[in-house]
């Protein structure tokens, strides 16, 4: 797996699974591999001169997710106190340094992102964000996304993961996504979101009716998200339903072309734009912390 040599790279293996970082690179999980066959993509070539545009890991969507704007001018959001402020796509944290805290046990990796006058120039707050992975065994993973105020206003967030899955592209049409209860939006051309559409207990991958769509979560979660890829024997199933996390609201699905060998299947908080629409949109007292956990298991077909 090709990497950047100015990327200092953390290794968290567990039995037959490994999982790669950037914590320098906007905490990323690069890539994690079962028995040497990888289950998050990594590109063999990145770019690591755009880390944004990097298709591959799990960049961290943090404070906001989605594309947001103003009167129509995206990269912008306005705050309680109508000051407009740009704000990158997904927002910033994907770009910053996060500092790491290896578990002394060997098996988990906890990476943590606070403010600076850097952050506070997009958005005003005091925050810690941090992301937790952990192996719980060697076909399953634990992550948790914690965020806390430390500062003296409401702290307005929703964030959420960017999961590559693995997939060759001649898969898709053989390969399904089973979700619970949920209702499919998505953001149209002037920013706004849809109105709801009745969501299917079940897709094939090459529908084009999920692509860069919001499977919105109904009530809680009555079964887990799976996705079933035949052709490489693989049952991948993803828990939204932890003890004591906060509710996740929405999963994104998204690949970027027809010969992607990756479709990304994405818990979120939020919807795009949450800080204008609600959809989502989460408040934090001051000194409040919460967080959000999900579970990945990794079990085979036959």
């Amino acid at each position: 797996m090709p990497l950047s040599p100015q990327q200092d790279i953390l290794e968290i293996a567990q039995d037959a699974s490994v999982l790669r970082f950037a914590p320098q690179a906007g905490g990323r999980l690069l890539s994690w591999t079962i028995d040497g066959e990888a289950v998050i993509h990594w590109p063999e070539h990145a770019d690591w001169s755009q880390p944004a545009r990097i298709r591959g890991g799990n960049p961290l969507l943090f404070p906001f997710l989605g594309r947001h704007r103003v009167d129509g001018k995206i990269g912008y959001w306005r705050d309680a106190a109508d000051t407009v402020r740009e704000l990158p796509m997904h927002g910033f944290a994907r770009d910053l340094p996060f500092d790491a805290h290896a578990d002394v046990h060997g098996a988990g990796l906890r990476m943590v992102l606070t403010d600076n006058a850097a952050t506070r120039v997009f958005y005003p707050f005091g925050f810690r964000f941090e992301a937790v992975y952990t192996l719980i065994d060697a076909a399953t993973l634990e992550v948790t996304l914690r965020t806390a105020n430390t500062g003296n206003a409401r702290l307005p967030y929703y964030a959420g993961h960017h999961f590559y899955f693995t997939l060759p592209h001649a898969q898709r049409g053989e390969t399904s996504l089973e979700l619970p209860r949920t209702e499919r939006r998505h953001q149209q051309d002037d920013g706004s979101i849809s109105a709801a559409e009745p969501g299917e207990a079940r897709y094939t991958l090459d529908e084009a009716r999920i692509h860069d769509r919001f499977h919105c979560l109904v009530g809680d979660p009555d079964q887990p998200v799976r996705l079933i890829a035949p052709g490489l024997n693989r049952l991948v199933t993803i828990d939204l339903q932890r003890p004591d996390s906060v509710p996740w609201y929405a999963v994104t699905t998204w690949t970027e072309a027809a010969d992607s060998d990756f479709y990304c299947v994405e818990p979120w908080l939020g919807l795009p734009d949450a800080i204008q629409n609600g959809m989502g949109l989460r408040w934090l007292e001051p000194g409040q912390t919460e967080a959000a956990t999900l579970r990945i298991n990794v079990g085979k077909l036959r």
